[in-house]
């Protein structure tokens, strides 16, 4: 958690002259109470983007951070920062009044509108070619992404933003702006960095806050950073919590002070990587090389540097081992407490120490004099040393940057056996330790496939488990979104409480997503190894789409005396059906769209068949299309799933053997939901039903009046849905008529069956034949006797036909209702918060809805069929009449 002291100062200087949105949003200054003076400091101007349904005071976390870090002490500015000449920020915010932007293309213009002005505004009290920086948190990411290109923008920070792919696709405006920005994320040269919650951020798939790769050497700056791999997180970081928790706002707010004494592109590039950190991407390496001091020693091959509070400063030489068996070493060095240059924890101790590859002088004498330079390593970046015993990260604290270790590998070749690795150790004062050695081939590969691994498990057992460092590999099994996997460590029943470094286990399950997870015998909690590289209508950002791998690190046996035998893999089922939903939830709407329209289409053709039968009901269409349809969609959807169809079509998998399975899973949801939407109007019309009948005779009265009124009715309504609501709205109001019509149409047809039914047997006369009048009179004779009271008259049997065609229409209108639900939620949330401000451009299209209120009033006054296919040409054609 965060703390801060806010205080916001309105900008009422921006209004209406400015933009005419300004009666429906505001714009504030955020000032540190107590810490910084309210006036505008003339440095950088900061402005931060709210998300969906989020508010301005969300950037309080971020500007207190930077305010405290820029005056350590209220109103005195740091020396360091001075020195440097970076400027302290100053932070502004838009009110968007927690508007629901993630629903509706429209509401995310305006706010693109008000923030392109309001920049405008900003830039207005600074001198001229000044520059501003954006951070954008959730759908204010996407707002800021609009924004470009811009020569006002010098950078753009965003938190947890769908970039890829909104978050609710129901307004085709909104993926208009979605193209708009893709161009824009791989062309503009403006910085970009994307940081993500990962599998923590409950309402985003975090899939979609990955920014797609640019390639060449003029490519644009773009960076994806998870937090679970930002160096000093090392966690997962929740949707809303991403603004507040400290591990994540003080380093963006530390890139940004660092962003004011910027001038070029590559500089702020390098500010960026800098902060924002993850360990992908390597540091720089020093051009001055490296030394040893005349005091050093020359361990034997084989043997690590194990090194507990170093005092001093000494060199250390390792000799290169010499194997056939590999072309190249890997040397992997611990420093805790301490650095590597440039790579350490904020407020590293003395401790300092270097690495370079040495070799004798030519021509040395008996005094023995190295050459010795720099290396470049393969992995530089500070790491998470978690305390035995205690959960990791800790609950509502996180992690200690204080408590990382430093982690430096490099691989060196065979070639350069007669050659030693030179550890050197400075300014050492007693404080932290270092370890290191050669990891050897510690290569663990497991051939286990996804159909083992889909009712059983697989154990690996670690031949060298005190190994510095150790890799695993599961070549066959599927890295995706879609699947978690469950990892169990097992251990011999030792203690491990005294170990510099118990074991530690990285996953790399994408470019730019790491997990940290410790594998100590006090850990309890469940290990889960989950990715968001390979998701469903995600485009591919990493060329690894099958294999899992990962690494242990460990500080050795020389100081903890428990040892991790090995580990059991499985699927872990509850985490991998809670990722389904989430990324699918769109498409079983959609489905069950279909379904329902396939009923429909058998519900035509069984008319078609025979004018005389009477139409099915809803409950009667569902049980003959699960007997008959649904095993072929279920046999077909799976065939479809195994056709390389690109991510964004049918069920996103490219095709993929093992998912493809998905496809007829969620044909059955989509099956399920419709089913378990017909017995829920069911209930909602069962008391409408029985209140009916006492209105029977009134109904009728005026159901004639009623018609020569239609027309004005509905011209009327056009009116409304052309100048005032969104058509959306008249839908709604469409279906709730047709809901009470539905419900209260069964009674009254039920009433009038009654009313026309015969009290008395009727007799009907039979045709008779020549030589046939004594079959004839049997047969008339026996009709006459037989009761006839459990036939309908014609006019019943109609009319029970078009009950159940209006059921039909009704439960088709209800899975509709997704498509409009988000823009009625918008409407009504813009009401109550800036009343009739708001432009709903594009939802005033009448025509939208005209078909569906013709249709409704036709089924609630016709004695026809509402739906009837008609034989006009017999010997040509069929042609369907649509009332």
């Amino acid at each position: 958690m965060s703390y801060m002291s806010p205080a916001y100062i309105p900008q009422t200087a921006f209004d209406s002259s400015w933009t005419a949105l300004a009666g429906r949003y505001s714009l504030f200054l955020y000032r540190e109470a107590g810490w910084e003076s309210n006036q505008i400091h003339k440095g950088v101007p900061v402005l931060f983007i709210p998300g969906n349904a989020g508010s301005f005071k969300q950037v309080r976390s971020i500007a207190s951070s930077a305010a405290r870090q820029y005056f350590p002490r209220p109103y005195d500015a740091s020396f360091e920062f001075k020195s440097r000449g970076a400027k302290p920020l100053d932070v502004f915010a838009v009110e968007f009044n927690e508007d629901l932007s993630a629903f509706h293309g429209p509401t995310l213009e305006s706010q693109i509108a008000y923030t392109s002005r309001a920049i405008d505004f900003i830039l207005s009290m600074y001198t001229p070619n000044t520059s501003i920086i954006i951070m954008g948190h959730s759908m204010g990411g996407v707002v800021a992404t609009s924004l470009l290109p811009s020569e006002k923008i010098s950078t753009v920070i965003t938190m947890s933003t769908p970039h890829t792919l909104p978050p609710a696709r129901f307004d085709q405006r909104i993926d208009k702006i979605y193209a708009h920005n893709r161009e824009i994320l791989a062309h503009d040269p403006t910085p970009i960095v994307s940081l993500c919650g990962g599998a923590t951020d409950m309402m985003i798939p975090s899939e979609s806050c990955i920014l797609l790769p640019t390639n060449g050497r003029d490519a644009p700056f773009r960076r994806t950073v998870f937090s679970s791999a930002l160096e000093g997180a090392w966690t997962g970081v929740g949707h809303r919590e991403m603004v507040w928790c400290h591990q994540v706002r003080w380093r963006v707010a530390r890139a940004a002070l660092e962003l004011s004494a910027a001038q070029s592109l590559s500089e702020r590039s390098t500010i960026l990587d800098r902060w924002l950190r993850d360990g992908h991407n390597l540091p720089p390496v020093s051009s001055d090389g490296t030394s040893i001091h005349d005091n050093y020693e020359a361990l034997p091959a084989g043997m690590h540097i194990v090194l507990k509070q170093p005092t001093g400063s000494r060199s250390y030489l390792l000799p290169i081992p010499s194997t056939k068996s590999s072309t190249s070493h890997r040397f992997t060095l611990f420093v805790s407490k301490g650095s590597i240059p440039p790579v350490s924890p904020q407020n590293p101790n003395s401790l300092r120490v270097s690495v370079g590859i040495c070799a004798k002088s030519p021509g040395s004498s008996a005094d023995v004099l190295f050459e010795c330079e720099a290396l470049h390593p393969v992995t530089h970046k500070l790491i998470p040393n978690p305390v035995p015993g205690r959960v990791f990260p800790v609950p509502q604290e996180g992690s200690d940057e204080s408590e990382g270790v430093v982690l430096f590998e490099v691989d060196v070749p065979v070639e350069a056996s007669e050659k030693w690795i030179a550890v050197t150790i400075e300014t050492a004062r007693g404080e932290g330790w270092v370890v290191g050695g050669f990891s050897g081939d510690d290569v663990h590969v497991n051939d286990v496939r996804m159909a083992g691994m889909l009712f059983g498990n697989s154990f690996v057992g670690l031949t060298n488990p005190n190994a510095l460092r150790t890799v695993v590999k599961f070549p066959k099994l599927l890295s995706n979104t879609l699947v978690v996997y469950r990892l169990t460590p097992q251990y011999t029943e030792t203690s491990c409480k005294d170990a510099l470094m118990p074991p530690l286990l990285m996953h790399t399950s994408h470019p730019s997503e790491t997990h940290y997870f410790p594998l100590t015998f006090y850990h309890d909690h469940r290990v889960l190894l989950h990715t968001h590289g390979q998701a469903p209508y995600v485009p591919s950002t990493s060329n690894a789409s099958n294999g899992l791998e990962f690494v242990i690190y460990s500080s050795g046996n020389s100081v903890c005396s428990s040892s991790l035998s090995g580990f059991h893999l499985s699927i872990d089922w509850l985490a991998t059906l809670g990722r389904w939903p989430p990324r699918y939830f769109t498409t079983i709407a959609c489905w069950a769209v279909a379904i329902v329209s396939v009923i429909l289409f058998h519900l035509f053709d069984a008319t078609e068949n025979d004018h005389t039968a009477l139409v099915p009901s809803p409950q009667q269409s569902l049980i003959t299309f699960c007997r008959q349809s649904l095993p072929k969609l279920l046999f077909a959807s799976y065939v479809i799933a195994l056709i390389p169809f690109p991510p964004e079509y049918f069920i996103g998998t490219g095709g993929n053997f093992t998912l493809a399975a998905l496809a007829p899973f969620l044909v059955l949801l989509a099956t399920s939901l419709v089913c378990t939407s017909w017995l829920l109007l069911v209930a909602i019309m069962w008391p409408l039903a029985k209140i009916t009948p006492i209105f029977i005779g009134r109904q009728r009265e005026e159901i004639l009046s009623a018609r020569r009124s239609t027309l004005v009715s509905m011209c009327f309504i056009f009116v409304l849905v052309f100048f005032f609501i969104p058509w959306q709205v008249a839908y709604l109001c469409c279906w709730i008529i047709h809901l009470h019509n539905s419900a209260s149409s069964g009674p009254l047809v039920a009433a009038e069956a009654a009313q026309t039914m015969p009290a008395e047997p009727v007799a009907i006369p039979l045709l008779r034949r020549d030589g046939d009048e004594n079959e004839a009179h049997d047969a008339n004779s026996q009709e006459m006797t037989s009761p006839r009271s459990t036939r309908q008259s014609p006019a019943s049997h109609q009319k029970s036909s078009n009950v159940n065609q209006s059921m039909h229409l009704l439960l088709l209108m209800t899975w509709l209702l997704p498509l409009a639900a988000p823009v009625l939620v918008v409407w009504v949330r813009t009401l109550a918060t800036a009343g009739l401000t708001t432009p709903f451009d594009g939802d005033h299209f009448f025509l939208n809805i005209a078909p569906f209120l013709v249709l409704v009033d036709f089924a609630s006054w016709t004695n026809g069929p509402i739906f009837k296919k008609q034989r006009r040409v017999p010997h040509l054609m069929f042609e369907r009449d649509f009332a």
